[in-house]
C-alpha cells in the first residue's frame, strides 16, 4: 500500500513539474515584456539583455499617455468593445433561441448552412463586405465595424446547444399560463443561458478588443482608431524604443488579461454545460 502511494506521489510530483515548466515557458514572454516596460530606454537593446530593470522606471508609462494621447484610443476600444459585446449578446442569444426551441420552416436547413460556412476564412469576406459598407456610407464610422460583430455562426450556434437543454415542458406550461414570447425568452430563457452568455461575452469581448484587421480596413481618421492600431502607428515612429513599445504592449494585454482572469469560471462552466444534454 506505502509502495503504491508512493508511486503515485512520484507520478503526481513528475505531473505537476511537468505542468509548472510549461506554464513557465508561456508566461515567459508575458513576464519579459513587463519587465522590459519598466526599463529605461535602451536598456533592453544591450547585449546580453538584462532579465529585469537595473532601475524600474515608469518614464514609458507617462510618455504613452502623454505624448501619444493613448487614453483616447483606449477608450474607443472600451466603447467598441462593449457595444459589439452587447449587440452579439442581443442578436445570438435571440437566433440561437430560435433555432433550439422555435419552429419556421427551413430551420434546419438553414442552420446547416450556417454551420458550413465556419470553413470559409473571414478573409474572403471582407472585401464584399467593406464594399457593401461603402455603398451604405459606413466607412470610417464606428458601425461599420459593429455590423459584422453583431451576430457570429459561433455564437449563435453555442446559444442553441445550451438553449435545446431547457426543458420543452418547461417552456409549454409558461404558454398555458398565457406567457408571451418576449415574456418566455427574457424571464425564463435568458436566465437559463446565463453561464452560455457568460462564455460568449467573454469571447467576444476578448476578439473586439484585439481585432486589428478589421478595424484597420474600416476606420481611416486616427481619431476613431482603436488601442492596436494606435499601437501599431506608433510602432513605426518609435521603431527603436523597444521599451516603449513593450509598456504599450503591457497596457493592450493587461486588461483583457484580467478580464478572463475574473471570468474564467463562468467561460469554463459555460464551455462545459453545453457537453451535458438533459
Amino acid at each position: 500500500m506505502q509502495a503504491g502511494q508512493s508511486l503515485l506521489t512520484r507520478e503526481g510530483v513528475a505531473v505537476n513539474g511537468l505542468l509548472a515548466l510549461i506554464a513557465l515557458f508561456a508566461l515567459s514572454p508575458l513576464v519579459w515584456m513587463l519587465s522590459v516596460s519598466f526599463m529605461a530606454s535602451g536598456e533592453a537593446s544591450t547585449i546580453p539583455p538584462p532579465l529585469l530593470p537595473a532601475q524600474p522606471t515608469l518614464q514609458n508609462y507617462r510618455e504613452l499617455f502623454a505624448v501619444a494621447g493613448l487614453w483616447r484610443y483606449i477608450g474607443n476600444s472600451a466603447l467598441l468593445a462593449t457595444l459589439c459585446t452587447l449587440l452579439s449578446l442581443a442578436f445570438n442569444s435571440a437566433a440561437g433561441y430560435a433555432f433550439a426551441k422555435l419552429e419556421f420552416a427551413g430551420k434546419e436547413r438553414i442552420f446547416q448552412l450556417l454551420v458550413s460556412s465556419l470553413v470559409i476564412p473571414g478573409q474572403v469576406a471582407m472585401l464584399p463586405l467593406f464594399l457593401l459598407l461603402k455603398n451604405l456610407g459606413l466607412v470610417n464610422t464606428y458601425l461599420g465595424v459593429l455590423i459584422p460583430g453583431m451576430a457570429s455562426i459561433f455564437g449563435i450556434f453555442l446559444i442553441r446547444r445550451h438553449a435545446e437543454t431547457i426543458p420543452d415542458e418547461l417552456l409549454q406550461a409558461a404558454r398555458v399560463d398565457g406567457a408571451g414570447e418576449f415574456y418566455i425568452f427574457w424571464h425564463i430563457v435568458l436566465p437559463l443561458l446565463r453561464p452560455a452568455l457568460a462564455t460568449l461575452a467573454v469571447i467576444t469581448f476578448l476578439g473586439s478588443w484585439n481585432d486589428f484587421m478589421w478595424p484597420l480596413i474600416v476606420l481611416t481618421g486616427n481619431e476613431l482608431h482603436t488601442l492596436p492600431l494606435a499601437l501599431a502607428s506608433l510602432s513605426r515612429e518609435y521603431v527603436q524604443d523597444s521599451e516603449l513599445m513593450m509598456a504599450g504592449a503591457v497596457v493592450t494585454v493587461l486588461p483583457v488579461l484580467l478580464l478572463f482572469l475574473f471570468t474564467q469560471r463562468f467561460y469554463v462552466s459555460g464551455i462545459l454545460s453545453g457537453g451535458v444534454k438533459g
